[in-house]
């Protein structure tokens, strides 16, 4: 008896027990973006229709799991796939598609490491990699436009200047990074510094309005772009495509990478060039590329070390006047001006997990840059006092600059009040040298036309500067109760210029050496309160600080010192899911109130300078709606209305040999649009996989040309398309092709006015221009 029961359990065993060893099996595998083929760390893998047994993937985008049938990837941002697991499988490669429209994106650039965008208590808007792709850009501008507050201004070859929460400006009140590394040191500022990224390598863009950052520093008046780049995919991935249109533009890009076993690598880059234009007078080239390596000594330590490179050279055929803009005829009144840049950096990080509620990182960095240019904005006419023609002159520069620094941040979190304490510290050691000769330049007067210029040898400007930038930051984040967050920071910035002057005491109004020091205690106070399904509120206090360009202070054309600029950032705003989640909106209202702003003013010549105005004040409103009625359709709005405005600034105008006072106060600041707009519609038919349409309106209302407010411009409005389609299956798998048109209704539009007293240059704007290109990906996922 005894020996039949032991049979009879036996059996029992093996008729449980075989069938769970078939359905119970370990399951491993990799997770990679769809898109870029990055592997996807936290991507939160479990089994369907169970509570238990979830898991998720680790930094490498790996996972390991005990289960079979189905199982359900899922992640912040992407499309969830549901998987069914064939009997007897024990690996699995998947690839996760970026949603279409990301209502909660994970962002980095509040706090230098991911978290969403709800924990955030500032204005802060993503382009993520599925706009990146379906836009196929050729210019920054016709990505960064579509952000509610931005106007990026295409001044044309990838030239630009910038309005966020600012009137259309040149000045430094904008801090562009990558990776979370200013491109360039504060001090020596750029408007055209985003010709200095290499855009083929972007991954994601972040933009953070107003100076709401206490990581970041100075410079972030208006706000600050974070470009992240590529990593390595996950195993190997490759891409190559080929573009043109109607101008004679045209651009290669290709990249490529491979990750094995604790090594990733990744490579890309594009070349472009363009001649004979729609505007004479504007052939360029410029080469772009990237390298980055991830090396993963264990599970809590890995390097990074990454470089870029660009190069530009564009000739720059200046404004127009109003009889050439209105005409159409885009021809330059000049044959020699250019601008030439080598822009290279390199970093390298180490990260460090102490453990899951503590990390630290450091990065060395390295950069070296050079920009020579003879500039079409300081050729200038010299006239008498009864207005007539004398003779005319320019200049030709060089600047540039070496940096070595190092910027470390440490991490912890703790159980009181669930807190979160980040500090960090950040040395920017940047010596720079500039100088200027002057030129003689002959002009045929009766056609309006310089002809040749001579370098008169004779030096305008000529100095080096030990640029030594120190700061230290802390942010102090904690949740009092579940909804609440409370975030506050504090920055020290201090800034120092070691000026050495290389002209004769006789040729120059400054010193032979002097130093000059500004330095700023930056508080941040902001909160966020979630109420529940998608929907939060936030508001914030900030000080922004924004010490004078090493080539303001130091000019021969400057005609007065200048002062550090500050600004107050009062903000409030909130976002807010409906109907299903089918409808999203996050909105901003802000005032941001300037001290000794830097602004600039018009002098005699036709030329600028930089001048401090007594007070300023930049209110406004910001608004995202998003709509997706039906899966395959998406619809945006993103608007800006702003009020910026002179509270205390005047000006010294000389007429007839008399000096008078001109008093702005209370008027509309120069070349400040009242209200910005960009909608698109995005259509992906599921009847026929991978093909999108995607119509756009841009409009920029009118805004003043003069500080008097007596003279306008009455903006304009654009309509672009955008069309595509990426082959899914077959042969062709992995295989694309798209096509754009930019400006549809071949309107005639400028994107910057200039008023002065001799009429309006305008900066015109592209006529309807097609672009149409191909490209091919491949993968191991």
């Amino acid at each position: 008896m005894p020996q039949a029961i032991t049979m009879r359990n036996f059996l029992l065993f093996l008729l449980l027990y075989i069938p769970l060893s078939i359905h119970a099996q370990t399951i491993t595998g990799t997770v990679a973006d769809a898109i870029t083929h990055e592997p996807l760390p936290g991507v939160t893998v479990n089994p369907v229709n169970l509570s238990t047994g979830a898991t998720t993937t680790d930094r490498k985008g790996q996972f390991s799991i005990t289960y079979s049938q189905k199982l359900r990837f899922f992640m912040m941002g992407y499309t969830e796939q549901i998987i069914e697991v064939s009997s007897g499988q024990t690996s699995l490669n998947i690839s996760l598609s970026p949603s279409a429209v990301d209502l909660q994106p994970v962002v980095v650039s509040a706090s230098r490491e991911g978290q969403s965008r709800a924990s955030a208590p500032i204005a802060i808007s993503k382009i993520n990699t599925v706009q990146i792709q379906d836009t196929k850009a050729t210019a920054l501008y016709q990505l960064l436009n579509k952000v509610a507050g931005v106007y990026m201004v295409n001044l044309g070859n990838e030239q630009h200047t910038m309005a966020i929460r600012q009137p259309i400006t040149y000045n430094a009140l904008y801090l562009y990074m990558e990776d979370g590394l200013p491109i360039r040191p504060t001090g020596i500022f750029n408007h055209n510094a985003l010709y200095e990224i290499n855009m083929s390598s972007v991954k994601d863009m972040e933009v953070i309005k107003g100076p709401a950052s206490s990581l970041y520093g100075s410079n972030s008046i208006g706000g600050a772009v974070n470009f992240i780049s590529q990593n390595p995919p996950a195993g190997y991935a490759g891409r190559v495509q080929l573009q043109g249109d109607n101008y004679h533009y045209r651009r290669v890009d290709a990249d490529g990478g491979f990750t094995s076993g604790k090594f990733g690598f990744y490579a890309g880059g594009y070349v472009a060039h363009q001649s004979n234009g729609w505007q004479d007078y504007t052939d360029f080239d410029k080469y772009s590329a990237s390298l980055k390596t991830i090396y993963e000594f264990d599970t809590a330590t890995h390097l990074t070390a990454s470089a870029t490179y660009n190069y530009l050279n564009t000739q720059t055929p200046g404004s127009l006047d109003s009889t050439r803009f209105y005409s159409r005829t885009y021809s330059s009144n000049q044959r020699f001006t250019y601008r030439k840049v080598n822009a290279f950096r390199a970093n390298a990080r180490l990260d460090h997990a102490w453990s899951s509620r503590s990390n630290t990182f450091v990065t060395l960095f390295y950069r070296n840059n050079s920009t020579a240019q003879l500039p079409s904005y300081f050729i200038s006419d010299v006239r008498n006092s009864a207005g007539q023609y004398v003779s005319s002159n320019g200049q030709v520069n060089d600047q540039s600059f070496h940096s070595f620094g190092v910027l470390a941040q440490h991490r912890v979190d703790f159980d009181f009040l669930h807190s979160r304490l980040i500090a960090g510290v950040y040395i920017d050691n940047s010596p720079s040298s500039f100088y200027a000769q002057s030129l003689s330049i002959q002009k045929d007067v009766s056609r309006n036309y310089y002809t040749s210029f001579t370098n008169t040898g004779m030096y305008i400007d000529d100095y080096r500067i030990k640029l030594f930038n120190t700061a230290a930051y802390t942010q102090y984040e904690l949740k009092p109760i579940e909804p609440l967050r409370i975030v506050m920071g504090l920055r020290y910035d201090r800034v120092h210029y070691n000026f050495r002057n290389g002209l004769p005491v006789t040729n120059t109004k400054y010193k032979q050496q002097q130093t000059n020091d500004f330095d700023v205690l930056a508080p941040k106070l902001g909160l966020t309160y979630n109420l529940g399904n998608n929907k939060g509120l936030y508001a914030n206090y900030s000080l922004g600080f924004q010490p004078p360009e090493t080539g303001d202070l130091f000019s021969s054309r400057q005609q007065t010192p200048l002062k550090q600029a500050t600004f107050n950032n009062y903000e409030v705003g909130g976002w807010f899911t409906a109907f299903g989640s089918k409808f999203h909106s996050e909105i901003s209202l802000y005032s941001l109130e300037g001290r000794n702003e830097i602004i600039s003013q018009l002098l005699p010549d036709n030329t600028t300078q930089n001048q401090n105005s007594g007070a300023t004040r930049h209110r406004g409103i910001e608004y995202t709606l998003t709509y997706l009625p039906v899966q395959q359709l998406a619809i945006r709005f993103s608007g800006t209305n702003a009020w910026h405005t002179y509270k205390d600034y005047s000006e010294v105008r000389t007429s007839g040999g008399k000096a008078s006072t001109i008093i702005y106060n209370g008027k509309r600041m120069a070349n400040a649009p009242s209200w910005i707009a960009n909608a698109e519609v995005t259509y992906k038919p599921d009847y026929l996989p991978g093909f999108r349409i995607a119509p756009e309106w841009q409009r920029i209302d009118k805004y003043f040309t003069n500080p008097a407010n007596t003279k306008s411009y009455g903006g304009y409005n654009i309509a672009n398309l955008r069309l595509g389609y990426d082959f899914k299956q077959n042969v062709l798998k992995g295989a694309g092709i798209w096509f754009n048109m930019i400006n549809v209704t071949n309107k005639l539009y400028a994107t910057t006015v200039i008023s002065n007293q001799y009429g309006d240059t305008y900066t015109a704007a592209p006529p309807r221009t097609y672009t149409l290109g191909i490209s091919y990906s491949f993968s191991k996922y």
